[in-house]
């Protein structure tokens, strides 16, 4: 019934287990076991994602093997090559690397496997006439001579087509598949794959593996590149060479850049690619004759982009154009009525920004914590709401949306929600065609925003209505392509309300003094309250302080929880006092012995982030919450975030997971949390800047914590300069 093969120095018998490691890395040496399918235990059919058992030859106890098979069934025999894991749950299991169906060749085995419900049309009383009528040769008739099934009674044309049909395309699905892993991809990679191009996905692959790139999630140019080389394309392809021109120019995109000049777009190019430069020059003519690229003299756009960035231009220009409906109110009156309605006085900048909300049809209001962000748009919706303009608020994140329903006490979402998009088609529901049904949209941490994003929103919101940008634009820009924000505001065609005045803690809060300060280039005045700072100029140092500050001290004085109240901070990933090394030394101090995921750095009680938007899940980059259950068995982990929700992850979506005790300044963008705490040392040089250090301090609402350096603090004072992004935006709006 099938064979075990086992690495040099296990003797035959049950499954080996490899060493107890906590967390399921260690694997044993490579092994490839044959057995026939018992049963599927659990079956992901987005993922292709299976937890299965299957009966060999030789051994008492069935054997588990999991991973992303595409259609294994029962009564199947498969081939597996993978490794043995030790699941503390579960027991000893396969992780399979690659898998091979074999067709059975007794007349047990294909009356076994034909009678399990594999094709439809024939079930365990048909498998029995079929085998009875052709013996061992019931497979080679049905793949071959499909015509004399009809010869078996029951079996007429309808059920003969039917069998032949469904037993071509499951020996497509095989064929494909090892076709692909054959190629060098992940099994996991090669269902993806499969459910993009179907029976079409070998042909796809070798006529153009770089499409893989550009078709698929998570499937990058490298990957694309190893498969091409495995299938023999020559280095000097043009397939090749116009894969990595937009893999140079998504690479750019990355850091923020819409477009590269042609010489650094060739120069990164040539070195990625290793070709003459004359092939280059070649490839993005081609590029721009198949509309994959737009040049605007030396700029080279990936065309998304520059789509991106005109619609963008396009949309502020269509929105200052059309004129709306005046608002029936007496401003100053409706300011008295509003400051006796809130019980405030307000200031005149703030005076300015409402007035100039009523007014006007696109407004931008940015200033830092503390200046009175809030109490104006408050404000200004009251008196909208009084006058019976509707408005929706919107936000980029789940948590900066979340705060702004705090702040306002009025329903606020993300701004994928409000333009609705839908996993199914990967698009936007609401668009020109259908806007936004709404006479004002207001959108908090505007500078989050990227271009692809803010053209998306400027294409709903319907031409009468006004759009209010609020946000800080001293912070770091979006993660995504663009500095919109900035770009707007420095392109002088939409009005700007700057609110400089500090209201907020005015007197007590270090945290909110200290912002300004450092935004002013100035160091800040730290305490023993809010605002600490424990000096360490050595990383190692910094690092086991910042251990004992999350696990014992401010647990101890504050009564915070360190998991899900505290908020390391770093400026980098990699170093000692990095973001990496400090999560996994977080993790070793406050969750050593959570149930593991497999093959993963986190398990049950550990804090995690998403790091890229998953609209099946509903979850998006940078959400945080923690491990509450880990089912191997059912190959799912859960996670509870910090909106309350919960969310069940198939093991195959835990790559867009990591541990989060420690995060990225970028990554903390749009957040707050009741405790910051921020490692800053000389060996951050790259990335010591002004607003990095104001964007980290201000995401801290009771308490800040800088484990570090007056060096590496006077270092980012003085770095006021910003990481330059290209972009056109502001150039295309002063030409509006």
């Amino acid at each position: 019934m099938g064979q075990l093969h086992l690495p040099p120095g296990h003797r035959p018998g049950p499954p080996p287990h490899p060493p107890d490691d906590p967390n399921q890395s260690n694997l044993e040496a490579e092994v490839e076991i044959e057995g026939v399918v018992a049963r599927i235990v659990y079956e992901n059919s987005e993922n292709g994602y299976v937890v299965a058992r299957m009966s060999v030859k030789g051994l008492p106890d069935l054997v588990t093997f999991v991973g992303s098979l595409l259609a294994v069934s029962p009564g199947e025999t498969v081939r597996v090559t993978g490794h043995w894991v030790e699941d503390r749950r579960f027991g000893p299991q396969v992780r399979v690397t690659l898998c091979e169906t074999i067709l059975p060749s007794t007349v047990e085995t294909i009356e076994v496997y034909l009678g399990s419900g594999l094709i439809p049309g024939i079930g365990p009383e048909f498998a029995k006439r079929l085998v009875q009528a052709f013996g061992g040769d019931t497979l080679r008739i049905i793949d071959r001579q499909p015509e004399r099934l009809r010869a078996v009674p029951g079996i007429g044309p309808k059920r003969a087509r039917q069998i032949r049909d469904a037993w071509n395309e499951r020996r497509s699905v095989h064929s494909v598949m090892l076709f692909l892993q054959g190629c060098g991809v992940t099994p996991s990679q090669a269902v993806k794959i499969f459910k993009e191009y179907g029976g079409r996905a070998a042909s796809v692959v070798r006529d153009n593996p770089y499409r893989l790139a550009e078709d698929i999630t998570g499937i990058g140019f490298q990957t694309a590149d190893r498969v091409a080389r495995q299938i023999g394309i020559a280095a000097d392809a043009p397939a090749r060479v116009e894969a990595g021109l937009l893999h140079t120019l998504n690479a750019a995109g990355g850091e923020g850049h819409m477009f590269l000049d042609r010489a650094r777009l060739a120069e990164d190019a040539a070195r990625l690619l290793n070709v003459a430069p004359a092939l280059l020059d070649d490839g993005i003519t081609r590029l721009v004759a198949t509309e994959r690229m737009v040049i605007e003299g030396d700029a080279c756009f990936a065309s998304l982009m520059h789509a991106a960035e005109r619609g963008c231009a396009d949309g502020f220009k269509r929105l200052l154009r059309t004129p709306c409906e005046p608002v029936p109110i007496q401003v100053e009156k409706a300011l008295l009525w509003v400051e006796k309605l809130k019980g405030i006085e307000l200031s005149p900048s703030q005076r300015d920004a409402i007035r100039r909300g009523v007014e006007t049809k696109v407004l931008v209001i940015t200033g830092g914590p503390g200046t009175g962000k809030t109490t104006v748009l408050n404000s200004l919706l009251a008196i909208l709401e009084k006058k019976g303009l509707s408005f929706v608020l919107a936000a980029p994140t789940g948590r900066a949306a979340k705060r702004m329903e705090a702040a306002t006490g009025r329903d606020a979402r993300t701004l994928h929600r409000l333009l609705e998009y839908s996993p199914n088609n990967g698009q936007f529901q609401r668009d020109e065609e259908n806007p936004i049904d709404t006479d004002m949209v207001v959108v908090d941490e505007a500078s989050m925003i990227d271009a692809q994003l803010m053209n998306s929103l400027l294409a709903a919101i319907p031409s009468f209505a006004r759009l209010l940008l609020v946000g800080d634009v001293d912070q770091l820009p979006s993660v995504g392509p663009g500095n919109v924000l900035f770009d707007v505001i420095a392109s002088g065609l939409v009005p700007v309300v700057r609110l400089e005045t500090v209201f907020r803690q005015a007197d007590g809060s270090g945290i909110i003094e200290n912002a300004h300060r450092i935004n002013r280039g100035e160091m800040p005045d730290f305490n023993d309250t809010d605002f600490v700072l424990i000096e360490r100029n050595d990383p190692a140092a910094a690092l086991e302080t910042i251990v004992e500050v999350v696990a014992r001290r401010i647990p101890a004085r504050f009564g915070l929880d360190p998991v899900r109240d505290i908020q390391v901070l770093s400026p980098m990933r990699r170093g000692e006092a990095g973001v990496e090394n400090i999560n996994a030394a977080l993790k070793a101090a406050l969750n050593p012995d959570g149930t593991p995921v497999p093959r993963r750095e986190f398990g049950v009680g550990d804090k995690v982030m998403q790091l890229r938007n998953n609209y099946d899940l509903d979850v998006f980059n940078g959400d945080t919450g923690v491990i509450t259950l880990v089912d191997a068995d059912a190959g799912e982990l859960q996670v509870a975030f910090d909106d309350q929700r919960q969310v069940i992850y198939p093991f195959e979506e835990a790559d867009n997971l990591t541990l989060a005790y420690c995060a990225t300044v970028h990554k903390s963008q749009g957040s707050e949390y009741p405790a910051v705490v921020l490692s800053f040392l000389p060996q951050h040089y790259m990335m010591l800047q002004r607003n990095v250090l104001y964007t980290a301090i201000t995401r801290g609402k009771r308490l800040v914590v800088i484990v570090g350096s007056r060096k590496a603090l006077a270092m980012a004072l003085r770095n006021s300069r910003l990481s330059h992004r290209n972009t056109r935006l502001a150039e295309r709006l002063k030409n509006v």
